[in-house]
């Protein structure tokens, strides 16, 4: 009768041991594809910009620091990008991509506001249609931004949780980062105006 006890004890044990591991590989899968859906619109911006910059060096003609620096800094996203997309429960990609984000979108900002000097820009076709179609995609980003955080918050929670710690951190499962971007000015998505 006792060994019967005991059996039974351990199958419920390792039954809830199971069920943990499984929810914890569900959530840090679920916020790998969030964040895989965040890649789909970065790499839409990432293409948009330099067709934007093309469409503006023929008008800002004496800006082309501020041109150098939007590709500089696209090329430092695309590259922080990659990384993050290769391992996305890497807090430390995720951190660097938050910082490369950060950097592209102030260059962008420095763009639009320059573009403003130059009325012929702003009336150009091209221009206009590549500044909605970014203004589109930051939307896009903000809202896939939105649902990875959410899924590394739901993750990180059951993560930290009693017993699920337990099982969590001798089976590697790591804290993920959220995707933000710490400059409250580059917080903003990219403000496009035709005024």
């Amino acid at each position: 009768m006792g060994t019967i006890i005991t059996l039974a004890v351990i199958a419920a044990l390792v039954l809830f041991f199971i069920t943990i591991y499984n929810k914890l590989v569900t959530l840090r899968n679920r916020f790998k594809n969030a964040f895989a859906q965040i890649d789909v619109q970065l790499n839409r911006r990432y293409d948009l910009i330099p067709n934007l910059v093309e469409t503006a060096k023929g008008y800002m003609k004496h800006e082309k620091e501020t041109l150098e620096a939007v590709i500089s800094a696209r090329n430092g996203a695309v590259s922080a990008n990659q990384a993050a997309a290769a391992n996305p429960d890497d807090p430390d990609a995720i951190k660097h991509l938050n910082q490369a984000e950060g950097q592209l979108t102030g260059a962008l900002g420095r763009l639009f506001a320059l573009s403003e000097a130059y009325p012929d820009l702003k009336a150009n076709q091209t221009m206009e249609q590549l500044m909605e179609e970014l203004s589109t995609t930051e939307n896009k980003i903000a809202f896939a931004r939105q649902a990875y955080n959410d899924s590394v918050m739901e993750y990180n929670t059951y993560r930290e949780q009693v017993p699920n710690n337990f099982i969590a951190n001798p089976f590697g499962f790591k804290e993920a980062e959220l995707f933000e971007i710490e400059d409250e000015q580059v917080r903003e998505a990219v403000k496009v105006s035709f005024d």
